[in-house]
């Protein structure tokens, strides 16, 4: 159904039961060596290793369902499967750096994000520089005739700054520049950047798609045949692959990502809306928050919000922010987010800053909205606060 609709594509694209003996979802297929009958069918092969299976790393039926599925919801023209966000995140930018480039990533990036930059794109010679993430149009003073990427994540991951795609990547266009987006908080479902200009979208499908903490999976989904061809291969030579059992739990996370977001985006929002009447609370960093700054442009380019924000709480010692955090019932303290558990994890967003300043002297919490009952985790933040004022 070409004129589809979201809810319609999460449930069919990717699926082919009648190429399976009526089976609903495509099979597992634990796959590294393909048999070809002929000699001339291998030669084939060879002349074109992307068309069909040839090798198990360079795809099976299993990931190609899974990649269909996420080029149909993102609106793109392919998409190459990875082991993890990171991994997908690496594979991308390698895909269109080499030395004597030079690459612009937004200040509020993912710190592994950083991490790959820093420690593997400079030492090969790729000049990084990072810039403020609310610079829009004015990225365009930064932009050099060697620019190659600009690396964007709408909103951050941490302090949850909005990009305006369309302008950045409107001013990449002009110096040949190429714009990735992490767009893992808002899954295809609530951004399509390819439509905003953007070439490349990555995702860690770790997170939202597959939706259950119990998997490692990454996306790359590309706007045109170049740029997929130009991801494939490095995929390929640097045999990024994920496991065929990982994969098979991003298809089933994709079939309940609809309705499992609007519950995610209702119980953050019911939370975001209790915090703020905290008097330990000072900021919402939530983009849907009337008052966030960013709060204009993720209403004209969002359908929605997801289930990751953060709050700044006033400055305490470090034991009653341990007394806060230790007894939590139903919040977990862990790295991640996404899955149907809820979880909340103090950072540090001046300790990365390096074009930007953040200043704000509080203390950064974020907060994944899990699927509870929103009242049951409202009690649990309830008395953690309690624990706090009682430890100072």
């Amino acid at each position: 159904m070409k004129d589809a609709q979201k809810d319609t594509i999460l449930n069919h694209a990717g699926r082919d039961p009648r190429a399976n003996h009526g089976i609903v979802n495509p099979p597992v297929y634990h796959c590294s060596t393909v048999l070809f009958p002929t000699l001339a069918e291998l030669e084939e092969s060879d002349r074109n290793p992307f068309e069909g299976v040839h090798y198990g790393r360079m795809g099976t039926p299993t990931s190609q369902a899974f990649e269909e599925a996420i080029t149909r919801l993102e609106g793109g023209y392919k998409t190459v499967h990875a082991a993890s966000g990171l991994n997908a995140i690496a594979t991308a930018l390698l895909s269109f750096t080499k030395a004597g480039d030079h690459v612009l990533i937004t200040d509020s990036a993912y710190g592994p994000t950083r991490r790959f930059a820093n420690d593997t794109l400079t030492p090969y010679g790729v000049e990084v520089e990072y810039f403020d993430p609310t610079i829009g149009a004015g990225i365009a003073s930064l932009l050099k005739p060697n620019t190659s990427v600009v690396f964007l994540e709408s909103p951050g991951s941490l302090t949850f700054e909005i990009q305006d795609i369309p302008a950045i990547s409107a001013a990449a266009k002009t110096v040949g520049a190429k714009v990735l987006i992490d767009n893992t908080w808002a899954t295809p479902l609530l951004l399509q950047p390819l439509r905003l200009g953007a070439d490349v979208s990555i995702h860690s499908a770790t997170k939202y798609i597959v939706g259950h903490a119990d998997a490692m999976l990454g996306a790359i989904v590309c706007a045109d045949e170049e740029s997929w061809l130009k991801v494939k291969k490095t995929a390929t030579r640097t045999g990024a692959c994920a496991g065929p059992d990982d994969i098979f739990l991003g298809l089933r996370g994709l079939r309940t990502l609809s309705v499992r977001l609007k519950q995610h985006q209702e119980n953050a929002l019911a939370l975001a809306g209790w915090l703020e009447k905290r008097p330990e609370v000072t900021r919402i960093l939530h983009p849907a928050h009337p008052d966030f700054p960013g709060h204009a442009l993720w209403k004209r380019d969002f359908a929605g919000s997801s289930g990751l924000f953060s709050v700044v709480i006033k400055a305490v010692p470090k034991t009653a922010l341990a007394a806060m955090l230790d007894h939590l019932e139903l919040f977990g303290m862990g790295y991640s987010w996404g899955g149907f558990e809820s979880l909340i994890l103090p950072t540090r967003p001046a300790a990365i800053r390096t074009a930007t300043r953040w200043d704000d002297p509080g203390i950064v919490l974020r907060l994944h909205a899990g699927l509870e009952d929103v009242g049951d985790l409202i009690r649990d933040l309830d008395s953690a606060f309690k624990r706090l004022n009682d430890a100072l």
